[in-house]
């Protein structure tokens, strides 16, 4: 595969992240979440203070067919100070994403999740069974 169109292919696989973020969180603007320009250093979604309140995640995005998801995610760890995620894709399969555990759990210990606040709904619904053990 050429660069440029491997590097198309790593472009459209941020293009979808930033068009679920944006469908998910409708109070964003456009301008708010930037694919970052290939070659250019540092998390590939760009996120202004809005943003970040919301989704307070530095994105490293792959789309590729066979991905090393310990070094894919080292990289994530490196483009700053919040929580790193990797966001991966390939041919025909669903976008995937890998955290942390501690991070994940983070989700489910009170606050909203990273979810905009009239968002009420909980993150996940505890059954009936479940309560009365």
């Amino acid at each position: 595969m050429k660069t440029s169109s491997a590097k198309g292919k790593g472009r459209r696989a941020c293009k979808k992240a930033q068009e679920e973020l944006l469908r998910v969180f409708p109070s964003l603007e456009p301008d708010d979440i930037r694919v970052t320009p290939s070659g250019v250093p540092g998390e590939d979604l760009q996120l202004s203070p809005a943003a970040r309140r919301l989704f307070p995640y530095q994105v490293e995005c792959k789309n590729v067919e066979k991905l090393n998801i310990w070094e894919a995610f080292e990289q994530a760890k490196t483009h700053g100070d919040y929580t790193p995620l990797l966001v991966y894709t390939r041919n025909r399969s669903d976008m995937m994403v890998t955290l942390r555990f501690e991070d994940f759990l983070k989700l489910f210990q009170g606050g909203n999740g990273g979810r905009e606040e009239e968002d009420k709904a909980p993150l996940y619904k505890v059954r009936e069974e479940d309560q009365s053990s």
